[in-house]
């Protein structure tokens, strides 16, 4: 008679085991990087919003990002593309917002570079085609 009992609570023990035994959720917390370059009228300044990829090498998922232009410029939010051949950099944002404007994006990108690559997103802030302002920040 007591084989039962005994079977029944092996079960539930074994359940209760499996149960608990579920891996933990990954800590994605949101992380923010805040970019700020000139001053007065050339003011430009953005907000990065990212994440780490859980169990991948140098890789972030670009949630959003919120950028605000100074008057007289354009602003770019771009990061550190080790596969642009240009200038090494790759712009985040669709469109600049320019002469004062503002423009979040909620983008759910992920961007990567290969292990060693330090990943790094910066405020670019153009004259017509002259790059006059810029922060860089790691992310």
């Amino acid at each position: 008679m007591r084989l039962p009992v005994l079977s029944v609570t092996v079960a539930v023990v074994a359940a209760t085991i499996a149960g608990g035994a579920a891996p933990a959720a990954a800590d994605t917390a949101a992380s923010k990087v805040n970019l700020e370059a000139g001053a007065g009228l050339h003011h430009n300044s953005a907000t990065v919003t990212y994440e780490r990829v859980d169990g991948a090498v140098n890789s972030v998922k670009i949630i959003s990002l919120q950028a605000f232009s100074g008057e007289p410029d354009c602003v770019w939010v771009e990061w550190n593309d080790p596969k642009d051949v240009g200038d090494g950099w790759t712009a985040l944002n669709s469109e600049p917002p320019c002469y004062g404007g503002s423009m979040g994006e909620t983008l759910n990108q992920i961007i990567k570079a290969p292990k060693g690559h330090q990943l790094k997103v910066r405020l670019a802030a153009y004259h017509g085609s002259e790059l006059v302002h810029k922060d860089i920040a790691k992310l």
